[in-house]
């Protein structure tokens, strides 16, 4: 039986817009797309900063990926936001293959994949 994929809508929203979160707030920086093999993935930078915790304060750099590109910007939203169709990467090793190539361009404490 031959495997499906499993593909979703990702909304883009604006980048470098600061939301406020109870311990502080988080921001996406940046986006980039990345070749892999045959395919394409793309990922966001991001800042948290934690500055309203009871328990001190702090910042984290981090990296969210979506998945591997099937359809780029294909449509947008009535808010007029871009949507990607994506694959999302659920494959631990190949996860592992992806932090290993955003951490030699970027420098993150964390990726996160959705």
């Amino acid at each position: 039986m031959e495997q499906q994929l499993e593909l979703t809508d990702y909304i883009h929203t604006d980048l470098n817009e600061e939301n406020n979160v109870i311990a502080g707030h988080y921001v996406l920086t940046e986006e980039t797309r990345l070749p892999y093999h045959d395919s394409e993935f793309f990922y966001f930078l991001g800042e948290g900063v934690l500055d309203n915790s009871c328990c001190g304060f702090g910042n984290l750099s981090y990296a969210i990926v979506p998945g591997f590109i099937i359809d780029w910007k294909y449509r947008k939203t009535s808010d007029g936001f871009p949507v990607t169709r994506v694959e999302p990467i659920r494959d631990k090793a190949l996860q592992n293959e992806i932090i290993s190539l955003i951490e030699q361009i970027d420098t993150v404490c964390q990726v996160s994949f959705l």
